[in-house]
């Protein structure tokens, strides 16, 4: 009778792998729900594109800010559980913990340039907020 070779993982061999992936778990359900919250709050960034046209055109036309929001409103529906549009065209779309996942405002606001407008998207200076915008909303 030969000597059996052993097959098989042993439970020290086991354990380490289950510790393995509780930590990989750890580390990545976090970053998804950031990820999914981002992706939501971009809907907000596209939400609030008719606003943006119609500022524009305004201010093409009257060729001043002063009075590019005159009038405007903005629709709740979807994601957008809030928002407005400033006298001088500042845009200000709202989400909320439902809708997105995080209570968060993005706000575009536009200048004039050499022919063309300009817009500037931020969270209002509001910092904790930047992890769940697009790159150029960090202002």
């Amino acid at each position: 009778m030969g000597k059996r070779i052993a097959t098989g993982f042993t439970l020290i061999e086991m354990m380490i792998v289950v510790a393995i992936i509780g930590i990989l778990a750890a580390i990545a359900l976090p970053a998804y729900q950031d990820y999914t919250i981002r992706s939501r709050v971009a809907e907000l960034v596209l939400a609030a594109t008719s606003a943006k046209t119609s500022v524009s055109e305004k201010v093409f036309n009257d060729a001043t800010l002063a009075s590019a929001g005159f009038g405007m409103t903005i629709t709740t529906g979807g994601r957008v559980t809030g928002g407005s549009v400033a006298d001088t065209g500042t845009v200000t779309i709202v989400g909320s913990t439902v809708s997105v996942g995080t209570a968060i405002s993005v706000v575009l606001s536009p200048s004039i340039g050499t022919g063309k407008i300009l817009w500037v998207c931020g969270t209002n200076g509001d910092t904790n907020q930047w992890k769940y915008v697009p790159a150029e909303c960090r202002h």
